[in-house]
């Protein structure tokens, strides 16, 4: 019995699976493997069993985990390792879950500044929705990043970027020409994105609050195809300016100041406590992080 035994174990608990407790260690998947079946004879136990639902631990292995782990913590102290992510080394798949704006604003950026210093790493992009907690507790996301209120309790959080908002139309807009006014913004037709993680719903209660009606004609379900859009009709879209600023790159359009002053909103990375001391997660927060520093 040995340490990387033990991790083995640990990990397997931890995600139910011997592919993603590989890619977490490092291991192939068969040296995973060789090491539950030296884990097995040495208990004399299954531990883990294969379901629908992923690697089920055993009564037996129910018991041992708390054991384990502590076996593993006195035996990481004793013999002082510290563990360590080398990303020019690793061959990892990162999960992150993102909203619109994240994938829009970090991505490309993200995978340049991957391709560097990471050469064997991979990305796997989540859209936010209900699972994504789910997904942080039990490892299948490593990070999520945007405007996700209902993390804000129980994960930890770092503050990426503060986010305000911009309305976007066609550059040779008919009516909309060297600013937008309050009467333009009223008349014209809005096109919206009511996705999770856009500050629609900030948005929609501050014109509430401010009685101002808009005349919408079209609901999306994301910023895919946005820009195109817009610049081939007379719609106007009120977005978050990261989204704006792409836009104004990829498409024939102009973008103005809001004529109402619109409440604004921080973007962050959160992540399950689990992983707060976590190398590989601690490292890509990192590089998420400088990536906004630099910008």
């Amino acid at each position: 019995m040995n340490l990387k035994l033990l991790t083995v174990f640990d990990e397997v608990y931890k995600t139910r699976n011997v592919s993603r407790a590989g890619e977490n260690l490092g291991m192939p998947q068969s040296s995973v493997s060789i090491a539950l079946a030296r884990l097995r004879q040495h208990f004399g136990d299954p531990l883990f069993v294969r379901t629908s639902e992923g690697m089920q631990p055993t009564p037996h292995a129910t018991v041992l985990v708390a054991q384990v782990r502590q076996a593993v913590d006195m035996l990481r102290n004793v013999t002082r390792q510290q563990a360590v992510f080398d990303s020019t080394k690793a061959a990892r798949t990162f999960r992150v879950c993102m909203t619109d704006i994240t994938h829009l604003a970090l991505l490309p950026a993200l995978i340049n500044r991957l391709s560097e210093i990471g050469p064997s790493l991979q990305v796997e992009i989540t859209h936010i929705s209900n699972e994504t907690s789910k997904m942080l507790e039990s490892g299948d996301a490593d990070l999520a990043v945007g405007y996700m209120p209902a993390l804000e309790a129980g994960f930890y959080q770092q503050k990426l970027f503060d986010q305000s908002f911009a309305c976007v139309v066609q550059r040779g807009h008919p009516r909309v020409h060297a600013r937008l006014t309050e009467k333009a913004y009223k008349r014209e037709k809005h096109a919206l994105v009511p996705a999770a993680g856009t500050g629609h719903e900030l948005v929609e209660r501050e014109l509430e609050r401010l009685g101002v009606q808009r005349n919408v004609v079209l609901r999306l379900p994301n910023f895919l195809g946005i820009g195109a859009l817009v610049a081939s009709t007379d719609l106007m879209i009120t977005v978050p300016q990261r989204v704006a600023d792409t836009l104004l790159r990829i498409a024939d359009v102009k973008v103005f100041v809001p004529p109402f002053e619109l409440p604004g909103f921080a973007i962050k990375q959160h992540w399950h406590e689990r992983y707060q001391q976590d190398p590989a997660n601690r490292w890509l927060r990192s590089v998420i992080s400088d990536l906004f520093l630099e910008n």
